[in-house]
């Protein structure tokens, strides 16, 4: 708060840079001690280890803050635009740490801009119907996405991944695909509960996902998939770098620096380092692509082969960000190149059992039904509304899965 005021009313472009390098410094610091010191001290370790070298360093036994690395990036946001002069500084210190600590996506996003949130601070609150009826809606698919979708196909995902080693080919495929969905109605469900919670407060927070797996390309799954994180990176760490201004090895080198730290921000492994490289990878593989004009690589331009090939792509790359360690990982690609094809339905319906894998294939069915609906499920006449709420509810009173279940994101 003060570093922005500060930022803002100095002309002296060295002073400014001081300020906006104590915010940098102060964000990322205590992002950086909290999330990666001990990441780095043990890949450290383990790299002298490698070479015959035996070394011992303490870790820090510390507690991971509460969505740290929501409210990190939108204060860096923050002092950002103001240092680029694109944002004022807010003069309402109340209003400023609302802003910060706005509960619906205080622990899972969206990341909000302080351009596009802290002016809707500023506005005396009136209670609004037609705000608080799609709010209600938004919550229910939420809800929807992650009870009866996410919660169900999770059952048959911890199955398979508890026991990699016993899964065939059929059953392993079956769980990385149903974990692509988990993760996409998991995460999407709590950015929707998010944005309804918000929407009866009156706020509008920004939309999240666009239908990621309708994309026709990987550069279009990324306009589509968390577009708040990837919009943050791409206008405060892309373009500062030089985006592609400055020849194609530029371009591919800042394409692929920004999914490396993209995938370190998810998590402190080396399999969220692997997820964003092989992402940064087949963007630049794209970008090559474009350049050349082949006849070979004329079945691709179909719609729907396209769709399934960037499906097919990021569901394998979700392996990485599903297991916990870079061994799993080989592991389930190990299961997958093994063409072990034994159709063993005990296997195949995991621990709990035929009804649970019908119910989850039902579940996956239901929500790409739901893509027939209308994106922020706004709908003209009062009976639309009152029968798709009443589906909804109905839909998560007998096929969700009930229990406590924490939403994916709640790591980050």
């Amino acid at each position: 708060y003060i570093v922005g005021i500060k930022i803002y009313n100095s002309s002296n472009s060295k002073i400014r840079k001081r300020f906006l390098f104590v915010s940098l410094f102060v964000n990322l610091g205590l992002l950086g001690v909290f999330k990666y010191y001990n990441f780095f001290i043990e890949s450290w370790i383990d790299a002298f280890n490698s070479i015959g070298y035996s070394i011992e360093s303490s870790t820090l036994n510390l507690i991971l803050p509460v969505g740290i690395s929501f409210y990190t990036f939108q204060t860096l946001s923050y002092s950002l635009d103001i240092y680029y002069k694109k944002l004022e500084p807010s003069k309402d210190i109340v209003s400023f740490f609302a802003f910060v600590s706005f509960f619906p996506q205080l622990v899972a996003g969206p990341i909000e801009r302080a351009s596009n949130l802290l002016p809707q601070f500023y506005e005396k609150r009136k209670f609004n119907s037609e705000n608080a009826v799609d709010g209600i809606k938004l919550i229910l698919y939420g809800l929807f996405k992650k009870v009866v979708v996410a919660d169900r196909l999770a059952v048959y995902v911890n199955s398979v991944y508890s026991d990699v080693g016993s899964a065939s080919s059929i059953s392993m495929g079956l769980a990385v695909i149903f974990f692509s969905f988990q993760i996409y109605a998991d995460f999407s469900g709590y950015s929707d509960i998010a944005r309804g919670v918000a929407k009866l407060f009156g706020f509008e927070l920004m939309l999240n996902f666009n239908r990621p797996y309708l994309a026709t390309s990987i550069v279009d799954f990324w306009r589509r998939w968390h577009i708040s994180l990837s919009t943050w990176f791409k206008d405060y760490l892309y373009i500062p770098l030089g985006g592609s201004r400055n020849g194609v090895k530029r371009t591919y080198y800042n394409i692929m620096f920004v999914f490396l730290i993209s995938g370190l921000w998810h998590g402190a492994s080396w399999t969220f380092i692997f997820w964003g490289g092989f992402h940064g990878l087949s963007q630049i593989i794209y970008l090559f692509k474009k350049r050349f004009d082949s006849p070979i690589l004329s079945l691709f331009n179909l719609k729907y082969v396209r769709i399934f090939t960037v499906f097919t792509f990021v569901s394998l790359t979700w392996v990485f960000f599903r297991s916990e360690t870079l061994i799993q990982s080989i592991s389930v690609f190990s299961k997958l190149l093994s063409f072990d094809f034994s159709f063993n339905m005990v296997q195949i319906c995991a621990e709990k059992g035929p009804l649970n894998l019908f119910l989850s294939i039902g579940a996956i069915t239901l929500l790409l039904l739901s893509y027939m609906l209308p994106l922020d499920l706004k709908f003209r006449g009062f009976y639309k509304n009152i029968i798709v709420s009443t589906l909804l509810i109905l839909i998560i009173i007998t096929i969700g899965v009930n229990g406590h279940n924490d939403f994916i994101y709640f790591q980050f």
